[in-house]
């Protein structure tokens, strides 16, 4: 029944007019292929000035991947945009638009990794969050583009029949072009509802791309899964938007429509936006698989959308969603992007497993790809059976869930917190005691009950909270702090308490599908002293003044050392409290990496390699593939200041009469890692406050100025070294200062470049590297308090011979970042000098 006046009758919808030529399609060819050739060498670029930032210990450049995104858009946007405008063919109109969306969420996601990797919870949350408001607001512009035409004169609603936004053409209403509402996900040519049998087969076709990752990676915390999980499913839905049923409609023709013109055109169309779209999943680094395994699947949903067309109705967003989600989730979930990162990627760790995922998944995109399409997209296939399709789905979970258990990682491994209290133990006033060791065991007995004291007073209230909650506290006394689960719901309830001064986060490796092969030395062994030995005077100190470092004990803290080396075994002191892994707790000294058994040779190792052959030494694992965390840098200062057997529990089985004399720490916190500047500076005050020497490397982040950065080796306790070559001429990679406050390091120089030292498997090896520099200084001060036993504990007079008998080291003429004190320090140490002096010296 009619009420009102009469409307005027809708004139039917023009066919749409196509164009004449080639050259439409030449346009969109090279438009896809340069939208490919400027996302893909971008994000690699913004990856890789990421990396080139944190090897060189820089301040992360924030600006690095707004400008990426700035610069994507503009070079795509402006082609793509005339793609969608110009030509008079829906389909390529199509093209440009999903293109041209493409592209713009590109641009958006790009920006959120302006987010430090280290919140990585915080990029996930903000990830999800932006996919689903950017999905909602182009949905909303889709369907006002796609609503039915109004009367004739009336705004809105062209009738040409040329595509709107997402392909949607003008004239036609969402579900009319679309077989349904564009939101309703249905699937499976009209039967079955939300799990019609192609969206079983797109659940089926996600599920196989993610065994791939549930075999080599591993999960994170909780809320890190959780938000991994919800960050996948929005960018899924943002998908279903950018190619939904309209987007497919333009490339559906004929009764029924031709199947290879979906499959290889809109696929081929699907893939670039889905290249655009993997592109800006996820933080830097993660993304990188999404790139390559995405753009097949193009293929994959144009197969899934000719089978549904074929039975009758478009498949609708429900396969696109849970394909891309499901995909997404292996990138997303199973990956931490801290550690795809060039740091790892000189063995078979994290950046290996992630290219073997990466791979594997792309294989097996491929192989949907090809089956899907020869399977479901014959003109004269028949429409897939709900029943097959589900029984594929649930084979698929089925492999998921057996692969997860089995030869995956299963578990959760994600960061923990570092808390530091705001009352820190009062070490003023400590007695100095009689010289030599029986007042540095005094004074460092005193420290540890101190720092215990104040630990246990201050933490219990916390300690029981937080086990409450089941976090499963840790504390430490060296500093004041508890490391403890928690993302970042639980880090802003910790910041608010009043007796936390900050919370750091504390980074915890996720495991490996297979352990990378032990590294081996393969440099014969020396048949004298090494020529840095003899370049600092060290084998003068053997030879001349008959002192080798006997009776010193060198703590060392690094990947670990390899006990069975024969230039280092017999120095082991020995004992049940002389050497602690808190990564592995393996009860003797071993090494995977070869950083640690190096150093260590290079301070006390025989047969030539080492500064003061006659010392111990005494060792701790604080590095796991080459990455550590402000607690495991605490588990192994807080051994060497009050070493412990197997088992015991720092805070009341330590035994600080046993604690090493001079510790080597080729190693530094960067944030990257956890730190900030001040995370370790109670544990070292702390260490010399008990008479405790702590040598640190300055870095290999030169030649930058203020590079100086990384904890320890900024601090005014510290005895920080650099790094010269054969020609006494500081090495491009030594760090420079002045450290924080203007404060002038490194201390001192030493040989850092092509230094030979003990390797494990029983070889050797010649490194390059502070780390190779500072041993020799631990060295020798190992031989100046062996040759004045009444020295050991004196730091500020064992600090002042060493700088006093340095001799002058090469540094650039024109002696930038303030002077060569902060290029050189005091000059290149020298053994024989100092161990002279320190034997001379009168410490009545």
């Amino acid at each position: 029944m009619q009420v009102g006046p009469p409307t005027a009758p809708v004139p039917p919808p023009r066919p749409a007019r196509r164009d004449t030529g080639p050259w439409p399609v030449v346009a969109a060819a090279v438009t896809g292929v340069w939208a490919v050739l400027v996302a893909v060498p971008g994000q690699l670029a913004g990856w890789v000035v990421d990396q080139l930032v944190l090897v060189a210990g820089l301040d992360r450049a924030v600006t690095v991947w707004p400008v990426v995104a700035l610069v994507t858009v503009l070079l795509v946007g402006a082609p793509t945009l005339a793609l969608a405008l110009i030509p008079r063919s829906p389909a390529i109109r199509a093209t440009g638009r999903a293109w041209l969306a493409g592209t713009l969420v590109l641009g958006a996601l790009t920006l959120l990794r302006a987010l430090p990797p280290v919140h990585h919870e915080a990029y996930l949350a903000a990830l999800a969050a932006a996919a689903v408001v950017v999905a909602v607001a182009l949905d909303r512009i889709a369907r006002r583009r796609s609503a039915p035409p109004a009367p004739a004169g009336a705004p809105g609603g062209s009738s040409d029949g040329t595509a709107g936004p997402g392909g949607v053409p003008g004239g036609a209403s969402a579900g009319a072009a679309g077989g349904g509402a564009p939101g309703d996900g249905t699937a499976g040519g009209g039967r079955g509802g939300r799990f019609g049998p192609v969206t079983l087969l797109a659940v089926a076709a996600g599920l196989a791309s993610l065994v791939p990752w549930v075999w080599v990676g591993a999960l994170g915390g909780a809320l890190e899964t959780l938000l991994a999980g919800l960050a996948a499913a929005a960018l899924g839905a943002l998908a279903g938007v950018l190619l939904g049923p309209a987007f497919w409609t333009a490339f559906a023709v004929g009764t029924p429509p031709r199947p290879a013109r979906l499959v290889l055109v809109g696929g081929l169309v699907a893939g670039v936006t889905l290249a655009l779209l993997g592109a800006g999943a996820g933080q830097s680094g993660a993304q990188l698989p999404a790139l390559l395994l995405l753009p097949p699947l193009g293929f994959v949903l144009g197969a899934l959308e000719a089978a549904a067309r074929h039975a009758g109705r478009p498949a609708g967003r429900g396969p696109v969603r849970w394909l891309v989600g499901l995909a997404l989730v292996g990138p997303l979930a199973f990956t931490d992007p801290e550690e795809v990162t060039v740091l790892l990627a000189t063995t078979r760790d994290v950046p290996f497993w992630v290219a073997v995922a990466t791979g594997a998944a792309f294989a097996v995109a491929v192989l949907l790809a090809v089956g899907y399409g020869v399977l479901l997209a014959r003109t004269r296939a028949r429409a897939p059976r709900r029943g097959l399709a589900g029984l594929t789905a649930a084979a698929l979970l089925a492999a998921v869930v057996v692969v997860y258990a089995v030869p995956g990682q299963p578990g959760l491994h994600g960061e923990r917190l570092l808390v530091v209290l705001r009352e820190q133990a009062d070490l003023t006033g400590i007695p100095g005691g009689a010289p030599g060791r029986a007042g540095r065991d005094a004074r460092a007995a005193e420290v540890y009950r101190r720092l215990v004291a104040t630990a246990e007073r201050t933490q219990g209230d916390l300690r029981r909270e937080l086990g409450r909650l089941r976090l499963h506290p840790t504390p430490y006394y060296l500093v004041n702090a508890i490391e403890t689960d928690g993302g970042p719901a639980v880090r802003a309830w910790l910041a608010g308490r009043p007796e936390v001064s900050r919370v750091l986060v504390s980074q915890r490796l996720r495991p490996l599908p297979a352990a990378a092969p032990p590294t081996r030395g393969t440099v014969p062994a020396p048949t004298g002293p090494t020529w840095n030995v003899s370049l600092i005077g060290a084998d003068r100190v053997w030879s001349e003044l008959g002192v080798t470092g006997a009776g010193v004990v060198v703590g060392s803290s690094d990947s670990g050392v390899d006990g069975r080396h024969p230039a280092l075994a017999a120095g082991f002191r020995g004992g049940d409290d002389s050497w602690y892994d808190p990564w592995e707790h393996r009860r003797t000294p071993a090494d995977r990496g070869g950083h640690g058994t190096h150093t260590v040779g290079s301070a006390v190792g025989r047969n030539g390699i080492g500064v003061a052959p006659g010392a111990s030494w005494v060792g701790c694992v604080n590095l796991d593939r080459n990455l550590g965390s402000p607690a495991r840098y605490l588990d192994c200062l807080q051994f060497m200041l009050a070493p412990f057997p197997p088992g015991g529990d720092p805070l009341t089985d330590g035994r600080p009469q046993r604690a090493p004399d001079v510790l080597t720490n080729s190693w530094g916190c960067p944030p990257v890692e956890g730190c900030d500047p001040g995370a370790l500076r109670p544990a070292t005050a702390a260490l010399a406050a008990a008479g405790i020497l702590v040598v640190a490397a300055a870095g290999n982040t030169g030649p930058y100025c203020g590079s100086i950065a990384d904890p320890p080796a900024p601090y005014p306790d510290v005895l920080t070294v650099g790094a010269v070559d054969r020609a006494r001429q500081l090495t491009r990679f030594s760090s420079r200062g002045p450290a924080a406050g203007g404060a002038a390091k490194p201390d001192l120089v030493a040989p850092g470049a092509g230094v030979p030292s003990a390797f494990p498997g029983g070889g050797y090896a010649t490194l390059d590297g502070t780390s190779m520099a500072t041993p020799q200084v631990a060295g020798v001060v190992a031989l100046m308090w062996s040759a004045n036993p009444a020295l050991v504990g004196n730091l500020d007079r064992t600090r002042r011979i060493l700088a006093d008998t340095a001799t002058p080291a090469g540094s650039p003429a024109d002696a930038p970042c303030g002077g060569a004190r902060n290029l050189v320090g005091a000059g290149l140490v020298d053994a024989y000098a100092a161990v002279r002096a320190a034997r001379a010296a009168d410490l009545g």
